[in-house]
This record gives C-alpha cells, sequence and structure tokens, in this order.
C-alpha cells in the first residue's frame, strides 16, 4: 500500500466553507420585517382575546377584527376624507420643500439677509399652530387653504433648518479649494454646497413628511371643517359625537398607515440618494 496515498485517505476534511455575506444579509433583512410583524400579531391576538373574554361593548373597545371590518363596510364614507387628507399633506410638503430650500441658499448666499428673516422664522416655528389657526381662518380665502398654510408653515421651518445646516457645514478645505481655481458663487453652490447639503435636506425631508400630516389633522380639528371635502379629522369628530368607535378606531389605522407610507417614501427617496456616496447610507466594511 502507497504510504502516501494512506496519508492522502487519513486526513481530516477541509473545514466547511464560511456562510456568504450575503446570506447573513438576507437572513438581517428577514429577522428586521419578522420580529415586528410578530410583535404586532401577538398585540391584536391578545387584544381580540381580551375584548371577547371580557364582553367589551363596541363602544367602549372595539377588537381588531370588527375595526377591520368596518374598514371594509365604512370606505365609502373614509376613502373621500383620506384623499383629502392626503391631498392636504403633500401639497404643504412640496410647498415646504420649495419655499424651504429656495430660503436657505437665500440665506446662506447673504448674511444681510439671514439676519434680518431667520429669527423671524423661528419666531413662527416655536408659536403652536393652534393658536395661530384662528387667525389664519379669518385671513384666508377658504378652509381648505387655511389647513394647507398651517400644514405648510408646520412642515416648513424643519426643512428651511436643515438646509441651512447643511449648506453651512461644507469642509472649508474644499471651499479654499474653489476659491483657489476662481469657482464663482454660483459655482461653488451647485457644485459643492448643494450636494454637501443633500443628507441634511433627506433628513429635513422625513421630519417634514410626518409634520405636514400631522399639521394638516391639528389644522382640520381647529377649523372645525365639516362636510364632503373634509378630511380624516373630520371623521374622527363625527365617529367620536356618534360614538361610533369602531369607525374612529378605522380612521385612525388609515392616519398610522399614512403616516407610516410617507416615512418609508422619503426614506426610499433618501436611500437611492445617498446608498452611493454618504456614510450614512453605507454599509460598513469591517
Amino acid at each position: 500500500m502507497n504510504v502516501g496515498t494512506a496519508r492522502t485517505g487519513t486526513a481530516a476534511d477541509p473545514a466547511p466553507a464560511p456562510e456568504p455575506p450575503a446570506a447573513g444579509l438576507d437572513k438581517g433583512r428577514a429577522l428586521r420585517i419578522a420580529i415586528p410583524v410578530l410583535v404586532l400579531a401577538a398585540t391584536l391576538l391578545v387584544w381580540e382575546v381580551y375584548v371577547r373574554v371580557n364582553a367589551v361593548p363596541p363602544y367602549i373597545l372595539p377588537g381588531p377584527l370588527l375595526i377591520a371590518s368596518t374598514l371594509f363596510s365604512d370606505w365609502g364614507t373614509l376613502s373621500p376624507a383620506l384623499w383629502v387628507t392626503v391631498k392636504i399633506t403633500f401639497s404643504a410638503l412640496f410647498l415646504a420643500l420649495a419655499g424651504g430650500v429656495a430660503l436657505a441658499v437665500l440665506l446662506v448666499q447673504s448674511r444681510w439677509i439671514e439676519l434680518a428673516l431667520y429669527p423671524y422664522a423661528v419666531i413662527l416655528q416655536v408659536t403652536p399652530i393652534v393658536a395661530i389657526a384662528p387667525l389664519i381662518l379669518i385671513y384666508m380665502p377658504s378652509t381648505q387653504s387655511a389647513i394647507l398654510l398651517c400644514a405648510f408653515l408646520v412642515a416648513f421651518f424643519p426643512i428651511l433648518s436643515n438646509m441651512v445646516q447643511g449648506l453651512k457645514s461644507v469642509d472649508h478645505n474644499l471651499l479654499n479649494l474653489f476659491d483657489l481655481y476662481g469657482a464663482t458663487r454660483w459655482q461653488q453652490l451647485v457644485h459643492l454646497k448643494l450636494p454637501a447639503a443633500l443628507p441634511y435636506f433627506m433628513a429635513g425631508l422625513k421630519i417634514g413628511g410626518g409634520l405636514s400630516l400631522i399639521a394638516a389633522v391639528v389644522a382640520e380639528f381647529a377649523a372645525g371643517s365639516a362636510g364632503a371635502g373634509s378630511g380624516l379629522a373630520f371623521r374622527l369628530l363625527e365617529s367620536q359625537y356618534r360614538l361610533n368607535i369602531p369607525r374612529l378606531f378605522a380612521a385612525l389605522v388609515l392616519l398610522s398607515a399614512t403616516g407610516v407610507a410617507i416615512f418609508m417614501l422619503t426614506s426610499a427617496i433618501a436611500w437611492a440618494s445617498l446608498h452611493r456616496w454618504h456614510e450614512s447610507a453605507l454599509k460598513r466594511e469591517n
């Protein structure tokens, strides 16, 4: 028998290949999705069991199954109100994005304009929107425009402040390099300051998206609007007055789902804009 062959045959088996990194990443993503879903399912199950075991009346606390059936049966009433709220929310957000970015650029480009206008923007932000909503309702031509203005004012300042901070956070060495090559202020703004401010802008976008929805609902509460052209806030009040608590919970579910959808949309936009180059969206390699 060949000694070399014997040694080869008795040699230990090679160590198993390490798990590919992609498999670990897929497992991590699955856990991030599965754990919240399981917690939600367990919470809803406990809620339903509690309501049924204790025979809680629906006008006190409806169960998840009753809320789901109400959401389905009252969809014809809730969906137009949801559309009104979503339309006001996104209109206010787009206006806040345009106005916040434009004013931020103006403030950063001119020190005198910043000294003149920025303190008033802060004052407007720290003033509760519920306190100035009655004045807005008086001076605006319609209730819908008043609600839109209230939502715009709430979403405007986070975008403005984040954008100003981003435009001011440019590396001074890069600014000196642009000055060395004789770049104009416009070239510095377009090719250096705006790209550097993009992460701050995306943070303001995510904050402003949630605040615009909150402000749209709060402004409608303050306005006391009613009728076919009203949003989900009116349906909440209507359900409360009529003790239709299942519909109230159904409207709350729609509002929560809308807020989650807005957050996911803004987060996806931020990831698409930053994942190729910014540290906040890149995976660590070690």
